[in-house]
């Protein structure tokens, strides 16, 4: 049974007026524990303040919220943890309240046992139908509106798949339905701009801090559809399976990245 606190109490409910259920309004991160310590707990900390900045509001981890995420963590050794900001209860309109009564939802799950099987043998990726917009007002942080990743979600996977390829609507490459994506060539590493939509991974955060402390280029560009079969590798990244390779995109394939191993070992992501 999933584990659940609400503002530091054991609860499975929130105010039905919260801004949350009404509009989306707020912020979550999903983490992975292993052996029972949360990685990157302070990026992932770090993230969410700065995007309840860029929504209008102030938030900081408390020292109780950081025990409670560190202690809920010991009672899994593997697994996850997801933590929502809400900005709180509003009203009925869309105008914020000038005073923000942020709730803290925290919640522990399991960890999908596939992830290490797409970790050993790599992943297939189909073109998913559903785009996201462009809105570089949110562009980047990992508010609650998921309606898109919903929406791309509700479409079975053709057979041999395993998740989206997801585009913008001018058919430029962003991320896939989970995860991140960076594509090789030769000894540079690309990755997708996101200034106008999709999510800054913290895990995208910490590839790229690694790849560039061992000497390698990164371009973070735009990447158009039509240009992802000028690639030799292409690998995806999440902060619960950590660095996967892509096998596929549709019929493009890929040799698996050379690195792949070495990054997943020196940011302790092998499942």
């Amino acid at each position: 049974m999933t584990q659940v606190w609400v503002n530091g109490v054991q609860a499975k409910e929130i105010d039905p007026l919260d801004r949350a259920i009404a509009y989306g309004d707020g912020l979550f991160a999903t983490m992975r524990i292993a052996a029972g310590e949360i990685q990157f707990l302070s990026a992932h900390l770090a993230r969410l303040t700065q995007g309840a900045k860029r929504l209008g509001f102030t938030w900081s981890a408390s020292q109780e919220l950081q025990g409670l995420l560190n202690s809920s963590a010991l009672t899994q050794v593997n697994g996850c943890v997801k933590l929502l900001l809400s900005r709180g209860v509003g009203g009925r309109g869309y105008a914020a309240p000038d005073a923000c009564g942020i709730n803290e939802v925290l919640s522990l799950y399991e960890l999908p046992q596939h992830y290490a099987h797409w970790q050993s043998e790599g992943v297939s990726l189909s073109l998913s139908e559903v785009k996201l917009a462009k809105q570089p007002r949110l562009a980047g942080i990992k508010h609650l509106n998921r309606l898109e990743q919903v929406l791309i979600k509700s479409t079975a996977l053709p057979s041999s798949f395993d998740d989206w390829l997801v585009l913008d609507s001018d058919n430029q490459v962003i991320e896939s339905s989970m995860a991140n994506l960076f594509f090789v060539k030769k000894n540079t590493v690309f990755t997708p701009a996101i200034s106008h939509s999709g999510v800054a991974g913290v895990m995208r955060e910490q590839v790229i801090h690694a790849l560039v402390e061992s000497g390698y280029h990164i371009d973070i560009k735009k990447i158009g559809y039509t240009d992802i079969d000028k690639f030799d590798h292409c690998f995806m990244t999440n902060s619960l399976f950590g660095l996967v390779d892509v096998n596929r995109i549709g019929t493009i394939n890929y040799s698996k990245y050379s690195l792949s191993d070495r990054l997943r070992n020196t940011l302790q992501l092998t499942l």
